[in-house]
């Protein structure tokens, strides 16, 4: 099987046990997270969270939606069947990036300030986590897909780290361009992409050898990434380009500059669209996922940011 279909196989097998995916949009003027409902394009709900929200992870096998509050250092839990908050637990002294295990079970925060990568049992009410340091300002946080791993960007030391979660350790770090910050993992090509804000780049990291095989220049400021058309392309927004790269995710040739967007930040993709969140236009814009055409746009909050895995949908009984 191709990896394309492979990762259209996994995307089709997720979506025939969920139901209608929502995606939730964090906004740092608002303090809250606007949630729109997918089927309907439209807002269906307006959650208020903590103090200038910013990192956001929607956790499908739980039913559970992680937002990180950086200015209130906690962490909102967000039931996606009542679109309330249901927990808010203490996260550090700056939580960014985060990301869930596959099944939910663990919560992974970074803590910018305190270099330290938060690992949250999500079954435990307190949300007391276990601290791993990692290097200094760490921002973006990827799950590996067998639950063992998790990678974050170290922001000012230029590198990715990998955590062994059984060592509760550094296992390995890996040089990449300047200021990394976003990461995503393309599990089928055993790939990580490190999007890098200063260098204007994107490193492109072998899981197997943990070393950086590429680098695709994309526009100013790489803010965020998401896979589409069946992982068959790579989108990557620019925050000070105010543009959206597209890269074929085979060749790693960038196949198009899309322009007309406000300090891009987050962004993902469902079916054949991509959603794009506009930072300064209080928006989502959404592409058709093959031309890159917009076809719509959603009013969110302010200053929105997405910042994470941002599309869930609880899984049916």
């Amino acid at each position: 099987m191709s990896v394309r279909a492979l990762i259209a196989a996994c995307c089709c097998a997720a979506g025939a046990s969920s139901a209608a995916p929502f995606a939730y949009i964090t906004n740092q003027g608002s303090h809250d997270v606007s949630v729109i409902d997918l089927a309907k394009q439209q807002v269906v709900a307006t959650v208020p969270v903590g103090r200038s929200p910013a990192g956001v992870v929607a956790a499908s096998a739980t039913g559970r939606v992680y937002v990180s509050n950086p200015d209130s250092k906690t962490l909102s839990v967000i039931d996606m069947r009542t679109q309330r908050v249901i927990d808010t637990w203490p996260a550090g002294s700056g939580p960014v990036g985060i990301d869930a295990s596959p099944d939910g079970a663990r919560v992974f925060v970074a803590d910018w300030y305190r270099h330290r990568l938060l690992v949250i049992d999500a079954s435990k009410r307190d949300g007391t986590p276990l601290e791993i340091e990692v290097g200094k300002a760490p921002a973006g946080v990827a799950a590996a897909a067998d639950g063992r791993s998790v990678y974050v960007a170290e922001r000012d030391d230029d590198s990715i780290a990998r955590i062994d979660l059984d060592r509760r350790s550094v296992s390995a770090r890996v040089k990449v361009g300047s200021h990394p910050f976003a990461l995503l993992l393309d599990a089928p090509r055993q790939r990580l992409y490190a999007l890098n804000v200063l260098s204007d780049d994107v490193s492109v990291i072998d899981l197997r050898s943990f070393s950086v095989t590429a680098t695709v220049k994309v526009g100013k400021a790489p803010y965020g990434a998401a896979l589409a058309r069946g992982g068959a392309l790579l989108y990557v927004t620019n925050q000070h380009g105010n543009s959206v790269s597209v890269i074929d995710a085979e060749t790693l040739a960038v196949q198009r500059t899309l322009t007309g967007f406000a300090y891009p930040e987050g962004i993902a993709s469902h079916g054949e669209r991509v959603y794009v969140v506009n930072w300064m236009d209080d928006n989502v814009a959404v592409l058709d996922a093959q031309s890159g055409r917009t076809l719509d746009t959603i009013a969110t909050g302010s200053n929105s940011r997405g910042f994470g895995a941002f599309i869930g949908a609880p899984a049916t009984p």
